[in-house]
């Protein structure tokens, strides 16, 4: 890959129905990559398999369900006879205070994110040492810099992280490279689902610049796509994520202590009942009904 970059190859991308995963889809296959779409939106799925100029293939499955993505991964194999990058990227959120969060939403944004990151590794893995392939963990700003409000997001986009890191040093001797890509806010269903609360909304427009604004999908997508073609270790849909990376033993007790603590008291008397309200966006809904189905 890192001489052909993707043309001819066969990339899975998690969460594939909407925002990221839809439009690197559709980037990777631009540029001549055969991609396996898995999500939870057979409609969405199907649209944007459709809309591939090459051969591409989508598959239903929720990422928590080892089994079902044992068989996936086992289908895709199958089908194009090899996989040569999986990208995790299927992710969810929820914001509101810990204390008020529902347990069974708050649970299902780690599974969503973490766990379900590591059952997609470990369905596919098997295929990647085959192939020498690539995996690209896709965390989030999140993961430097933890915030109130978020911390389902944040734990779990710290956890991808750290996973994806001991991982490489267990692979590499079989051939298989490991990448984190990170990204700050983008806009996807999942940014626009929360930014219709108006104090998740208001509370990230005073991040510190340039954390606070949304950058647009397109270029994020082009970056990432490129981290993959050079199997990147580290990929930044945002070029400035890079030199965040120098601070991030710093911004923790900057947004967790002054900064972070001021807006909790200025919030305060708006806070009630925001925990509630689930997971942000259409993906979100989706995994709503995923978990009340099993």
């Amino acid at each position: 890959m890192r001489r052909a970059g993707v043309r001819g190859r066969v990339v899975v991308v998690t969460g594939g129905a909407r925002g990221v995963g839809a439009a690197l889809a559709r980037t990777l296959a631009a540029r001549g990559a055969r991609v396996a779409l898995v999500g939870l939106e057979p409609e969405e799925l199907a649209a944007v398999a459709g809309s591939l100029p090459v051969e591409g293939g989508w598959w239903e499955a929720d990422v928590t369900d080892a089994d079902a993505m044992e068989a996936v991964a086992g289908e895709v194999r199958e089908r194009f006879g090899t996989v040569d990058a999986v990208v995790a990227n299927a992710g969810v959120a929820a914001g509101g205070p810990f204390a008020d969060a529902d347990a069974a939403t708050w649970r299902r944004v780690v599974e969503v994110n973490l766990v379900g990151s590591a059952a997609t590794c470990r369905a596919f893995l098997p295929a990647l040492r085959a192939s020498r392939g690539y995996y690209l963990q896709v965390a989030s700003l999140a993961a430097l810099a933890p915030a109130p409000l978020m911390t389902a997001y944040c734990a779990s986009k710290a956890g991808v992280e750290a996973f994806a890191h001991c991982l490489r040093a267990e692979v590499a001797p079989d051939g298989v490279d490991v990448g984190v890509a990170y990204l700050s806010w983008t806009d996807t269903d999942m940014v626009r689902g929360a930014d219709e609360d108006p104090v998740l909304r208001e509370m990230r427009g005073r991040l510190p610049w340039p954390a606070g604004r949304t950058y647009p999908l397109g270029p994020a997508v082009e970056r990432v796509a490129d981290g993959i073609a050079r199997r990147a270790p580290h990929v930044y849909g945002q070029r400035w994520l890079r030199g965040a990376q120098p601070l991030r033993g710093l911004l923790p007790s900057l947004i967790g202590g002054p900064l972070g603590q001021r807006e909790i008291r200025r919030l305060a008397p708006r806070l009630g009942g925001l925990a509630r309200r689930g997971l942000v966006g259409a993906g979100g809904a989706a995994a709503e009904r995923a978990r009340r189905e099993r």
